[in-house]
């Protein structure tokens, strides 16, 4: 690896900025360079929320990701707006079960993850981020989910504790999902 630029979008209240975290931490604990930089609306849950993620061999020189080699588009909107920004070669994530649309592109990996409709099935609605995270994780080489036990110990709050195991199921539930 030498830089992997990861672009999370969505609206507020979806886990964006806790998915990208998540990731970051995971660069973090395996000695890379890491940069997070959330961003959201003024409306919070609802608005718009995207979270750039830089993990790289070097020295990060700005935070903020304008070409994706990632992209995970958690609904419409996000797709539209950053499905033309990923590089040639990237890969984009789509919550297939809140866009309906597909991919437009050729030159991208796609991968489609009903995440939201298998949260909800499990009784886990709020955790559909972590599992089109787990996907990611398994697509993307550069990742690897050794870490998932520690990094989700040290981002889960304390007053969050019983969400530790629910989060390590909906990212092993989207690291196995075929």
């Amino acid at each position: 690896m030498s830089t992997l630029n990861i672009l999370y979008a969505g609206f507020g209240g979806q886990g964006i900025l806790f998915s990208g975290k998540f990731v970051a931490y995971d660069g973090l604990i395996a000695g890379k360079q890491v940069s997070w930089l959330p961003s959201y609306g003024p409306e919070m849950r609802g608005g718009t929320a995207n979270c750039s993620v830089i993990i790289s061999d070097d020295p990060i020189g700005s935070p903020i990701v304008e070409k994706p080699d990632v992209l995970v588009a958690m609904n419409g909107p996000s797709l539209d707006k950053y499905e033309n920004e990923v590089v040639s070669g990237g890969k984009i994530f789509v919550d297939s079960a809140l866009i309906e649309r597909k991919v437009e592109r050729t030159d991208v990996d796609v991968y489609y993850i009903p995440s939201t409709k298998i949260a909800n099935e499990k009784g886990i609605p709020t955790l559909a981020n972590m599992i089109i995270t787990g996907k990611m994780i398994k697509e993307v080489p550069e990742l690897s989910i050794d870490n998932m036990d520690t990094v989700l110990s040290k981002i889960v709050s304390a007053r969050h504790q019983d969400l530790l195991e629910v989060n390590k199921d909906a990212v092993r539930t989207g690291y196995d999902y075929e």
